[in-house]
Formats: structure tokens, sequence, C-alpha cells
């Protein structure tokens, strides 16, 4: 399994929680090639799609934009799974957001807050990293770090910068305005990549050791009006 597929299957839980009904009409925003979420609430009963560019080819899926994709009636529910902090406006993505969903509708959000990514987490982390199998992003930034030879907190801003990246707090920030927030909360995010090391297993470091929850799980409402 897949370091996305071992992602997908632990963060499925928080988002099948806070989905209304079946058949609610559910929009994904970045499903990316695997398709997120879209085949379990699909085998859920739930009439879902998902937009990214890079999407799978098939029914149900637009490879497009989110901020381009035209919907032909709004939905109940958007999912939007790590790629707020990827977009290049996030203001303009939230506020078509707010526009394709019904009044009161939900909007799921399982983000990154890089900027909790501390030296000791980072250094938790790489100490942690799986000797063989799939090489992924952490792998790289271990390696680049090294290379760099620069501290841990100007290395990291210095690749978030370059990258475009949205700050956690920033996102939550942007979602407070638009929308009616009805949950927040920090959690693990690294064991995806660290293999065989589980979420519980992080969480119990969280705890125990000091180092940051730097995933974030935002849930929130789409009011009646504006908000402002």
């Amino acid at each position: 399994m897949t370091a996305k597929q071992r992602w997908l299957d632990a963060r499925w839980a928080f988002v099948r929680a806070h989905l209304p009904p079946a058949p609610a009409r559910v929009l994904e925003i970045g499903c990316g090639p695997e398709g997120g979420f879209v085949p379990a609430m699909r085998e859920h009963g739930f009439a879902a799609v998902g937009v990214d560019p890079v999407a799978p080819s098939g029914p149900g899926y637009h490879r497009t934009e989110f901020e381009k994709h035209q919907l032909s009636e709004p939905v109940d529910v958007i999912v939007a799974c790590t790629s707020l902090h990827h977009v290049t406006d996030l203001d303009e993505v939230l506020a078509r957001a707010a526009e394709a969903l019904t009044p009161g509708g939900v909007l799921i959000v399982v983000e990154w807050a890089y900027e909790r990514f501390d030296e000791a987490t980072a250094r938790w982390s790489f100490d942690r990293l799986p000797d063989s199998g799939e090489r992924g992003w952490l792998h790289s930034h271990h390696e680049q770090w090294l290379a760099s030879g620069q501290p841990w907190d100007d290395y990291l801003e210095g690749w978030a910068g370059r990258e475009g990246l949205h700050r956690g707090d920033a996102i939550c920030r942007a979602l407070q305005a638009r929308f009616h927030t009805r949950l927040r909360t920090h959690a693990p995010y690294f064991f995806p990549d660290l293999h065989p090391v589980s979420e519980a297993d992080e969480q119990a470091a969280i705890t125990a050791d000091g180092i940051r929850a730097t995933g974030l799980h935002y849930v929130a409402t789409r009011p009646a009006a504006a908000l402002g």
C-alpha cells in the first residue's frame, strides 16, 4: 500500500463522520490522481465528483483547477484534503467554494499547518524514515536540509516561500471569514510516510515527547448570508 493510500484510509473516518446522509452531493477539491475520497464516498451512496488537473479519467472526474470548474448546480458538501495550502489564490478558491455550496452546506478540510513543523518534529520524523521501499517527500526534505547547511527553520521557510505554500493559521483565518466554524483541531500528519509507524505512535509522541501535531482538521458550514 502506498503512503497516499494509507493517508486516505486513515482520514476517511474523519471525513465520513462529518458528511450528511447519502445521497448528498459532494465535490472534492484536489482529488489527485488516485481520486481522493471520491471512490469511498460513491461506495457509501454519495453523489461525489472530484476536481483536479491530474484527476483520474472517467465519469465524475474533472481535469481542471477548481477555480475554472463550472458547476451545473450547488453541492451539499465540499471536501478539500491537503489541497488548500497549494492553491495560488486562497481567497478566490474559498470564495468560489462558498458560492458552490448550498446555504448550510458543509465544508470538510484536512490540511497541513507547515508552520508547526519545527526542528524537533522534523528530527523525530527523519529518524523514522523507512530504509527501503517507497521514498517520499520526507526523504527529499531530509536530504535537502542536510545539503543546505541551514538551520531547520530557515530551510523550511525558504522552501515554503519558493513553493508558495499557505500557512495553516492563514488558511483558518480565510475560512473563518467566509464560513461558520464547527470544528478546528490539530492531528498527526507524517505517519503514512513513516510506515510501520502508526497514527497512534505519532499521537503518543505528540503527547509524551513534545513533537507538534501539524495536521489540521476543520469543519464548517456556509452561512445563509455572507459573513462580515
